[in-house]
Protein backbone atom coordinates (compact mmCIF):
# COMPACT_ATOMS: atom_id res chain seq x y z
CA UNK A 1 0.00 0.00 0.00
CA UNK A 2 1.38 3.13 -0.99
CA UNK A 3 1.89 5.66 1.55
CA UNK A 4 -0.15 8.63 0.96
CA UNK A 5 2.47 11.10 2.90
CA UNK A 6 5.06 10.22 0.45
CA UNK A 7 6.18 11.94 -3.47
CA UNK A 8 7.45 11.12 -6.35
CA UNK A 9 10.31 13.69 -6.26
CA UNK A 10 11.78 14.68 -9.37
CA UNK A 11 14.94 15.82 -8.64
CA UNK A 12 17.17 18.13 -11.27
CA UNK A 13 19.06 15.19 -12.65
CA UNK A 14 22.55 16.84 -11.89
CA UNK A 15 21.64 16.46 -8.32
CA UNK A 16 20.24 13.21 -8.21
CA UNK A 17 22.26 10.61 -6.22
CA UNK A 18 24.94 13.04 -5.01
CA UNK A 19 26.47 12.09 -1.58
CA UNK A 20 27.03 14.57 1.12
CA UNK A 21 30.60 16.24 0.64
CA UNK A 22 33.24 13.76 1.92
CA UNK A 23 34.38 15.81 4.17
CA UNK A 24 31.46 16.38 5.33
CA UNK A 25 30.35 12.60 6.04
CA UNK A 26 33.72 11.84 7.40
CA UNK A 27 32.67 14.51 10.03
CA UNK A 28 29.32 13.40 10.83
CA UNK A 29 30.30 9.53 10.81
CA UNK A 30 33.47 10.22 13.01
CA UNK A 31 31.04 12.23 15.68
CA UNK A 32 28.48 9.52 15.18
CA UNK A 33 31.04 6.59 16.47
CA UNK A 34 32.52 8.82 18.99
CA UNK A 35 28.99 9.61 21.05
CA UNK A 36 28.67 5.40 20.19
CA UNK A 37 31.44 5.59 23.18
CA UNK A 38 33.85 4.47 20.18
CA UNK A 39 37.81 5.57 20.41
CA UNK A 40 38.52 7.71 17.16
CA UNK A 41 41.11 9.45 15.86
CA UNK A 42 39.06 12.27 13.49
CA UNK A 43 41.97 13.00 10.53
CA UNK A 44 39.13 13.14 8.03
CA UNK A 45 37.84 16.73 8.38
CA UNK A 46 40.30 19.54 7.37
CA UNK A 47 38.93 22.13 9.94
CA UNK A 48 41.61 24.32 12.09
CA UNK A 49 42.25 23.05 15.71
CA UNK A 50 43.00 26.51 16.53
CA UNK A 51 40.50 28.70 17.97
CA UNK A 52 39.92 32.28 16.05
CA UNK A 53 42.78 35.15 17.51
CA UNK A 54 41.38 37.03 20.44
CA UNK A 55 40.95 40.06 18.80
CA UNK A 56 38.86 38.98 16.51
CA UNK A 57 36.37 37.61 19.13
CA UNK A 58 36.88 40.92 20.81
CA UNK A 59 35.47 42.74 17.60
CA UNK A 60 32.41 39.92 16.61
CA UNK A 61 31.31 40.63 20.25
CA UNK A 62 31.64 44.11 19.93
CA UNK A 63 29.45 44.30 16.88
CA UNK A 64 26.90 41.41 18.11
CA UNK A 65 24.44 44.23 17.79
CA UNK A 66 24.94 45.22 14.42
CA UNK A 67 21.90 43.88 12.04
CA UNK A 68 21.08 45.73 9.35
CA UNK A 69 21.76 44.09 5.88
CA UNK A 70 25.15 45.35 4.43
CA UNK A 71 25.80 45.66 0.93
CA UNK A 72 25.60 42.70 -1.72
CA UNK A 73 29.42 42.96 -2.09
CA UNK A 74 30.42 43.23 1.29
CA UNK A 75 30.99 45.94 3.85
CA UNK A 76 33.16 48.68 2.44
CA UNK A 77 35.94 49.05 5.62
CA UNK A 78 36.47 45.15 5.25
CA UNK A 79 36.42 45.09 1.16
CA UNK A 80 39.55 48.17 1.56
CA UNK A 81 41.30 45.53 4.51
CA UNK A 82 41.26 42.57 2.11
CA UNK A 83 42.50 44.89 -0.62
CA UNK A 84 45.04 46.36 1.55
CA UNK A 85 46.03 43.21 2.99
CA UNK A 86 46.87 41.83 -0.59
CA UNK A 87 49.05 44.73 -0.94
CA UNK A 88 50.91 44.21 2.22
CA UNK A 89 51.08 40.39 1.49
CA UNK A 90 51.28 40.04 -2.13
CA UNK A 91 52.54 42.97 -3.70
CA UNK A 92 48.95 43.46 -5.62
CA UNK A 93 47.44 46.85 -6.36
CA UNK A 94 43.96 46.31 -5.64
CA UNK A 95 40.78 48.59 -4.05
CA UNK A 96 37.65 48.00 -2.28
CA UNK A 97 35.48 47.78 -5.54
CA UNK A 98 38.04 44.80 -6.60
CA UNK A 99 36.56 42.89 -3.51
CA UNK A 100 33.78 40.44 -2.95
CA UNK A 101 32.72 38.94 0.27
CA UNK A 102 30.43 36.00 0.64
CA UNK A 103 29.36 33.58 3.40
CA UNK A 104 32.36 31.16 2.47
CA UNK A 105 34.82 30.52 -0.46
CA UNK A 106 32.90 27.61 -1.18
CA UNK A 107 29.80 29.57 -2.10
CA UNK A 108 31.92 31.97 -4.40
CA UNK A 109 33.36 29.66 -6.22
CA UNK A 110 29.77 28.11 -6.92
CA UNK A 111 28.50 31.50 -8.39
CA UNK A 112 31.82 32.06 -10.52
CA UNK A 113 30.94 28.66 -12.01
CA UNK A 114 27.15 29.45 -12.69
CA UNK A 115 28.11 33.39 -14.03
CA UNK A 116 30.91 32.05 -16.07
CA UNK A 117 30.27 30.07 -18.63
CA UNK A 118 33.59 27.81 -19.68
CA UNK A 119 35.34 24.70 -18.61
CA UNK A 120 36.61 24.00 -15.31
CA UNK A 121 40.59 22.72 -15.25
CA UNK A 122 41.35 20.82 -12.32
CA UNK A 123 44.76 19.60 -11.13
CA UNK A 124 44.27 16.24 -9.24
CA UNK A 125 44.26 15.39 -6.51
CA UNK A 126 42.07 18.23 -5.50
CA UNK A 127 40.01 19.53 -2.90
CA UNK A 128 36.40 17.65 -2.99
CA UNK A 129 33.99 20.01 -3.76
CA UNK A 130 35.16 21.84 -6.79
CA UNK A 131 34.11 19.34 -9.20
CA UNK A 132 30.99 18.49 -7.70
CA UNK A 133 30.01 21.65 -7.87
CA UNK A 134 30.81 22.08 -11.45
CA UNK A 135 28.27 18.90 -12.02
CA UNK A 136 25.29 20.72 -9.73
CA UNK A 137 25.74 23.40 -12.58
CA UNK A 138 26.50 21.44 -15.62
CA UNK A 139 29.37 22.69 -16.61
CA UNK A 140 32.51 20.45 -18.03
CA UNK A 141 35.41 19.51 -15.76
CA UNK A 142 38.66 18.72 -17.55
CA UNK A 143 41.16 16.87 -15.21
CA UNK A 144 45.27 17.22 -15.04
CA UNK A 145 46.11 14.03 -13.50
CA UNK A 146 49.39 15.38 -12.07
CA UNK A 147 52.42 12.84 -10.71
CA UNK A 148 53.12 12.09 -7.65
CA UNK A 149 57.29 12.46 -8.66
CA UNK A 150 56.54 15.98 -8.84
CA UNK A 151 55.00 16.23 -5.06
CA UNK A 152 51.46 16.32 -7.05
CA UNK A 153 51.89 19.90 -8.17
CA UNK A 154 51.04 21.13 -11.95
CA UNK A 155 53.65 21.84 -14.30
CA UNK A 156 53.66 24.06 -17.09
CA UNK A 157 53.60 21.83 -19.89
CA UNK A 158 50.47 19.92 -18.15
CA UNK A 159 48.67 23.15 -18.53
CA UNK A 160 49.84 23.73 -21.79
CA UNK A 161 48.94 20.54 -22.92
CA UNK A 162 45.35 20.94 -21.94
CA UNK A 163 44.40 24.15 -23.87
CA UNK A 164 47.01 24.04 -26.85
CA UNK A 165 43.93 21.78 -28.83
CA UNK A 166 41.19 24.61 -28.33
CA UNK A 167 43.23 27.68 -27.63
CA UNK A 168 40.40 30.01 -27.81
CA UNK A 169 37.78 27.73 -25.14
CA UNK A 170 36.31 29.79 -22.29
CA UNK A 171 38.19 28.17 -19.03
CA UNK A 172 38.99 28.71 -15.35
CA UNK A 173 42.05 26.83 -13.88
CA UNK A 174 42.22 26.09 -10.14
CA UNK A 175 45.40 26.38 -8.97
CA UNK A 176 45.27 25.49 -4.79
CA UNK A 177 48.17 26.23 -2.72
CA UNK A 178 49.50 25.53 -0.21
CA UNK A 179 47.38 22.45 -1.29
CA UNK A 180 44.45 20.87 0.00
CA UNK A 181 44.97 17.55 0.02
CA UNK A 182 48.48 17.38 -0.81
CA UNK A 183 49.99 20.87 1.61
CA UNK A 184 52.45 21.55 -1.01
CA UNK A 185 52.88 24.68 -2.33
CA UNK A 186 55.08 26.75 -5.34
CA UNK A 187 58.15 28.94 -5.75
CA UNK A 188 57.65 32.34 -6.97
CA UNK A 189 59.54 31.22 -10.14
CA UNK A 190 57.18 27.71 -10.76
CA UNK A 191 54.47 30.51 -10.33
CA UNK A 192 55.94 32.68 -12.85
CA UNK A 193 56.10 29.98 -15.81
CA UNK A 194 52.36 28.82 -14.57
CA UNK A 195 51.83 32.22 -15.56
CA UNK A 196 53.11 32.46 -18.40
CA UNK A 197 51.18 29.38 -19.94
CA UNK A 198 48.08 30.78 -18.33
CA UNK A 199 48.07 34.43 -20.01
CA UNK A 200 49.31 32.20 -23.41
CA UNK A 201 45.87 30.81 -23.45
CA UNK A 202 43.97 33.57 -21.94
CA UNK A 203 42.73 31.07 -18.91
CA UNK A 204 40.89 32.87 -16.07
CA UNK A 205 43.12 31.57 -12.81
CA UNK A 206 40.67 31.25 -9.81
CA UNK A 207 43.81 30.74 -6.86
CA UNK A 208 42.34 29.78 -4.13
CA UNK A 209 45.41 30.92 -1.20
CA UNK A 210 43.04 30.52 1.79
CA UNK A 211 45.92 28.20 3.29
CA UNK A 212 48.41 30.72 2.25
CA UNK A 213 48.81 32.14 5.56
CA UNK A 214 49.67 28.72 6.87
CA UNK A 215 52.81 28.34 4.43
CA UNK A 216 55.37 27.21 7.15
CA UNK A 217 57.73 29.60 6.39
CA UNK A 218 55.58 32.72 6.06
CA UNK A 219 56.31 33.50 2.74
CA UNK A 220 53.47 32.37 0.38
CA UNK A 221 53.59 34.07 -2.71
CA UNK A 222 50.42 34.77 -4.79
CA UNK A 223 50.48 33.62 -8.82
CA UNK A 224 48.49 36.99 -9.15
CA UNK A 225 52.02 39.37 -9.01
CA UNK A 226 52.47 37.63 -12.44
CA UNK A 227 49.46 37.40 -13.72
CA UNK A 228 47.21 39.66 -12.55
CA UNK A 229 45.01 40.69 -15.26
CA UNK A 230 43.38 37.00 -15.54
CA UNK A 231 44.09 35.83 -12.00
CA UNK A 232 40.83 35.84 -9.03
CA UNK A 233 42.42 35.33 -5.65
CA UNK A 234 40.36 33.01 -2.93
CA UNK A 235 40.62 33.61 0.66
CA UNK A 236 38.74 33.89 3.97
CA UNK A 237 38.75 32.79 7.40
CA UNK A 238 38.21 29.51 7.43
CA UNK A 239 41.72 28.33 7.91
CA UNK A 240 44.40 30.60 8.85
CA UNK A 241 41.92 32.41 11.25
CA UNK A 242 40.26 29.23 12.44
CA UNK A 243 36.84 30.49 11.93
CA UNK A 244 35.59 27.93 9.34
CA UNK A 245 31.88 28.21 10.93
CA UNK A 246 31.32 31.75 10.69
CA UNK A 247 31.68 31.48 7.00
CA UNK A 248 33.13 34.37 5.72
CA UNK A 249 35.01 34.07 2.10
CA UNK A 250 36.56 36.75 -0.02
CA UNK A 251 37.01 36.85 -3.80
CA UNK A 252 39.73 39.26 -5.21
CA UNK A 253 39.67 40.34 -9.30
CA UNK A 254 41.12 42.53 -11.48
CA UNK A 255 39.70 45.07 -13.05
CA UNK A 256 39.88 43.26 -16.30
CA UNK A 257 37.59 40.65 -14.63
CA UNK A 258 34.93 43.52 -13.34
CA UNK A 259 32.14 41.93 -15.41
CA UNK A 260 32.57 38.69 -13.56
CA UNK A 261 32.87 39.81 -9.86
CA UNK A 262 29.46 42.17 -11.17
CA UNK A 263 27.33 38.94 -12.45
CA UNK A 264 28.17 37.17 -9.51
CA UNK A 265 26.97 39.97 -6.86
CA UNK A 266 23.80 40.18 -8.87
CA UNK A 267 23.18 36.57 -8.30
CA UNK A 268 24.29 37.10 -5.03
CA UNK A 269 21.37 39.63 -4.46
CA UNK A 270 18.45 37.07 -5.78
CA UNK A 271 20.66 34.54 -3.34
CA UNK A 272 22.23 34.93 -0.04
CA UNK A 273 21.18 38.91 -0.50
CA UNK A 274 24.56 39.62 1.98
CA UNK A 275 27.38 38.24 4.43
CA UNK A 276 26.71 37.85 8.41
CA UNK A 277 26.88 41.52 9.25
CA UNK A 278 28.22 41.45 12.74
CA UNK A 279 30.89 38.51 11.28
CA UNK A 280 32.15 41.22 8.53
CA UNK A 281 32.67 43.98 11.40
CA UNK A 282 35.44 41.39 12.63
CA UNK A 283 36.60 40.27 9.66
CA UNK A 284 38.18 43.72 9.71
CA UNK A 285 40.28 43.32 12.42
CA UNK A 286 41.50 39.36 10.95
CA UNK A 287 42.38 41.23 7.29
CA UNK A 288 44.12 44.36 9.22
CA UNK A 289 46.24 41.92 11.57
CA UNK A 290 48.56 43.69 14.49
CA UNK A 291 50.87 41.80 16.60
CA UNK A 292 48.55 39.47 18.46
CA UNK A 293 47.52 38.39 14.82
CA UNK A 294 51.18 37.63 13.70
CA UNK A 295 51.92 35.83 16.63
CA UNK A 296 49.05 33.59 16.49
CA UNK A 297 50.04 32.99 13.06
CA UNK A 298 53.74 32.30 14.12
CA UNK A 299 53.18 29.70 16.58
CA UNK A 300 50.68 28.55 14.79
CA UNK A 301 52.66 27.67 12.17
CA UNK A 302 55.30 26.64 14.20
CA UNK A 303 53.01 24.12 15.84
CA UNK A 304 52.08 22.56 12.35
CA UNK A 305 55.48 22.20 11.42
CA UNK A 306 56.68 20.09 14.33
CA UNK A 307 53.87 18.31 14.28
CA UNK A 308 53.83 17.57 10.41
CA UNK A 309 57.73 16.19 10.55
CA UNK A 310 56.59 13.35 13.23
CA UNK A 311 53.90 12.12 11.65
CA UNK A 312 55.05 11.85 8.41
CA UNK A 313 58.40 10.32 10.27
CA UNK A 314 55.95 7.91 12.08
CA UNK A 315 54.44 7.18 8.48
CA UNK A 316 57.44 7.06 6.16
CA UNK A 317 59.38 4.66 9.12
CA UNK A 318 56.32 2.44 8.27
CA UNK A 319 56.77 2.40 4.66
CA UNK A 320 53.76 4.93 4.09
CA UNK A 321 55.01 7.27 1.83
CA UNK A 322 53.74 10.77 0.93
CA UNK A 323 55.17 13.93 -0.42
CA UNK A 324 56.76 17.01 2.10
CA UNK A 325 54.29 19.55 2.72
CA UNK A 326 55.11 23.36 2.57
CA UNK A 327 51.91 24.23 4.59
CA UNK A 328 48.47 23.73 5.58
CA UNK A 329 47.94 20.33 7.70
CA UNK A 330 47.70 17.71 5.00
CA UNK A 331 49.45 14.69 3.85
CA UNK A 332 48.78 13.12 0.96
CA UNK A 333 49.89 9.35 2.00
CA UNK A 334 50.48 6.12 -0.48
CA UNK A 335 49.86 2.92 0.87
CA UNK A 336 50.87 1.26 -2.64
CA UNK A 337 53.95 -0.22 -0.63
CA UNK A 338 51.40 -2.51 0.77
CA UNK A 339 49.42 -3.27 -2.28
CA UNK A 340 49.54 -6.57 -2.79
CA UNK A 341 49.37 -7.34 1.04
CA UNK A 342 46.16 -5.09 0.68
CA UNK A 343 44.58 -7.01 -1.98
CA UNK A 344 45.38 -10.48 -0.53
CA UNK A 345 42.50 -9.15 2.29
CA UNK A 346 39.73 -8.05 -0.27
CA UNK A 347 41.01 -4.29 -0.28
CA UNK A 348 40.96 -3.53 -3.31
CA UNK A 349 40.33 0.43 -3.92
CA UNK A 350 40.95 3.46 -1.38
CA UNK A 351 37.51 3.46 -0.39
CA UNK A 352 37.99 -0.10 1.03
CA UNK A 353 41.28 1.09 2.40
CA UNK A 354 40.04 3.68 4.69
CA UNK A 355 36.32 2.10 5.16
CA UNK A 356 38.50 -1.08 6.90
CA UNK A 357 40.98 1.34 8.66
CA UNK A 358 38.10 3.73 9.93
CA UNK A 359 36.31 0.12 11.32
CA UNK A 360 39.70 -1.79 12.84
CA UNK A 361 41.15 1.22 14.39
CA UNK A 362 39.01 4.14 14.76
CA UNK A 363 41.54 6.33 12.54
CA UNK A 364 39.56 8.64 9.88
CA UNK A 365 40.79 9.57 6.67
CA UNK A 366 39.51 10.43 3.35
CA UNK A 367 40.68 8.13 0.09
CA UNK A 368 42.66 9.75 -2.53
CA UNK A 369 39.36 9.13 -4.65
CA UNK A 370 37.28 11.76 -3.62
CA UNK A 371 40.17 14.04 -4.59
CA UNK A 372 40.04 13.21 -7.95
CA UNK A 373 42.46 9.91 -7.82
CA UNK A 374 41.74 6.52 -9.65
CA UNK A 375 39.47 4.45 -7.35
CA UNK A 376 42.35 1.77 -7.49
CA UNK A 377 45.15 3.49 -6.20
CA UNK A 378 45.72 3.46 -2.47
CA UNK A 379 46.04 6.98 -1.91
CA UNK A 380 44.62 8.87 1.20
CA UNK A 381 44.54 12.35 2.58
CA UNK A 382 44.94 12.67 6.19
CA UNK A 383 44.48 15.61 8.31
CA UNK A 384 46.70 16.32 10.91
CA UNK A 385 44.20 18.76 13.10
CA UNK A 386 43.05 16.17 15.78
CA UNK A 387 44.49 18.01 19.14
CA UNK A 388 43.32 20.49 21.26
CA UNK A 389 44.42 23.77 19.34
CA UNK A 390 44.12 26.51 22.09
CA UNK A 391 45.93 24.57 24.86
CA UNK A 392 49.24 23.94 22.65
CA UNK A 393 48.92 27.79 20.90
CA UNK A 394 48.86 28.38 24.93
CA UNK A 395 51.92 26.36 25.61
CA UNK A 396 53.72 27.54 22.32
CA UNK A 397 53.14 31.41 23.93
CA UNK A 398 55.44 30.48 26.83
CA UNK A 399 58.33 29.51 24.65
CA UNK A 400 60.25 32.81 22.79
CA UNK A 401 59.11 32.75 18.48
CA UNK A 402 62.74 32.57 18.01
CA UNK A 403 63.21 29.34 20.22
CA UNK A 404 62.70 25.93 19.21
CA UNK A 405 60.24 24.01 21.04
CA UNK A 406 61.91 21.93 23.54
CA UNK A 407 62.18 17.55 22.23
CA UNK A 408 58.88 16.65 24.01
CA UNK A 409 56.35 19.38 23.00
CA UNK A 410 54.69 17.73 20.50
CA UNK A 411 54.96 14.05 22.36
CA UNK A 412 53.30 16.16 25.03
CA UNK A 413 50.67 18.28 23.27
CA UNK A 414 49.41 16.15 20.55
CA UNK A 415 50.16 12.67 22.13
CA UNK A 416 46.61 11.52 20.55
CA UNK A 417 47.75 12.62 17.01
CA UNK A 418 50.75 10.79 17.31
CA UNK A 419 48.70 7.79 18.90
CA UNK A 420 46.81 7.38 15.78
CA UNK A 421 49.23 7.80 13.34
CA UNK A 422 51.01 4.84 14.95
CA UNK A 423 47.79 3.12 15.24
CA UNK A 424 47.92 2.98 10.63
CA UNK A 425 51.43 2.13 11.06
CA UNK A 426 50.85 -1.17 12.89
CA UNK A 427 47.22 -2.06 11.69
CA UNK A 428 49.00 -2.02 7.94
CA UNK A 429 51.99 -4.20 9.20
CA UNK A 430 49.48 -6.77 10.87
CA UNK A 431 47.79 -7.56 7.77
Amino acid sequence: MQNNNSFDLSLNLNVRGMPLSATLHINELSNKLKQQGKKVYKFGLGQSPFPVPKPVVDELRANAFQKDYLEVKGLKPLREAVADYHSRRNEIQRSAENVLIGPGSKELMFLLQFVYYGELVIPTPSWVSYAPQAKIIGRQVAWIKTKEINKWRLLPDELHKICENDHYKPRIVILNYPSNPTGVSYSCEELQELADVARRHRVILLSDEIYGELNFKGDHCSIARFYPEGTIISGGLSKWCGAGGWRLGTFTFPDSLSGLLDGMASVASETFTSTSTPIQYAAIKAFKGGIEIERYLWDARKILFALRIQVRTILSDGGIDSPEPDGAFYLFINFSNYSEKLKSKNIFTGMNLTARLLENTGVALLPGSVFGRPEEEFTARLSYVDFDGAKVLAAAETIRPEDPFPNNFINTHCSHMLEGTRAIVDWIKSL
